[in-house]
């Protein structure tokens, strides 16, 4: 039985413990045909939300388990699309939250706001992303937002990618999850879906699942 590698990389205050990734390991393997000959493991793990930091460890992780794809989830889509040469499948990715990350960064440095935000947007106990949203933190976004679309079909790039856009995501509202920011870089390679921005599971197994599979050539 040949084993397959993905890297799922979460998204803002996810980790080890994230429900999609979780899903994916419960149940695709019962979707892919006997006659294949392999296994899939869906690998995630806990990164910095300083997206340098971030950056480095995903990279040594992508070295170590030779992903055959990337799962990216909201934010973490960011990350997901600057790995080069791997097929891409992306959750809600949230394209335009580095932008807003840069613009309102003066406000951590009004004392008492980088406390506030943090105590707003803590995490789930168990293994998750730590929320620290420093200056020097949240205005580095942007810079990793312009290398992950360097790797766009738009700038050139041969990466297959497809995304899923919730109907319902409330933060399409915003603009922080936008799907004309989507099309302008990748065309139109995604679906819609009738749910919020934490793709359901009955979507994760009609939808998602069968995407993975495609891009592997298994399904």
């Amino acid at each position: 039985m040949k084993e397959i590698n993905l890297l799922y990389v979460h998204g803002m205050g996810g980790g080890g413990e994230s429900r999609i990734p979780s899903i994916l390991n419960e149940r695709i393997n019962g979707y892919i045909e006997k006659d294949k000959g392999v296994s899939i493991n869906v690998i995630v793990r806990t990164y910095d939300f300083d997206p340098g930091k971030a950056s480095g460890q995903i990279g040594m992780w992508t070295d170590e388990i030779k992903p055959s794809l990337i799962l990216g989830e909201s934010l973490g889509s960011i990350h997901a699309i600057a790995l080069k040469g791997y097929p891409h499948v992306l959750v809600s990715p949230s394209l335009n939250a580095p932008l807003y990350f840069t613009y309102l960064s003066w406000l951590a440095l009004i004392p008492g706001v980088t406390f506030l935000l943090d105590k707003i947007y803590k995490p789930k106990p168990g293994d998750r992303q730590s929320l620290h949203f420093r200056y020097g933190t949240i205005k580095k976004w942007k810079h990793y937002r312009d290398i992950a679309l360097s790797n766009s079909p738009y700038e050139g790039s041969k990466d297959r990618f497809h995304a899923f856009f919730g109907t319902k995501d409330r933060y399409r509202i915003s603009g922080i999850v936008s799907i004309r920011t989507y099309r302008k870089y990748f065309g139109k390679t995604y679906t819609m879906y009738s749910g919020t921005h934490c793709m359901e599971e009955e979507f994760v197994l009609s939808l998602l699942i069968p995407e993975i599979l495609h891009m592997l050539d298994l399904g």
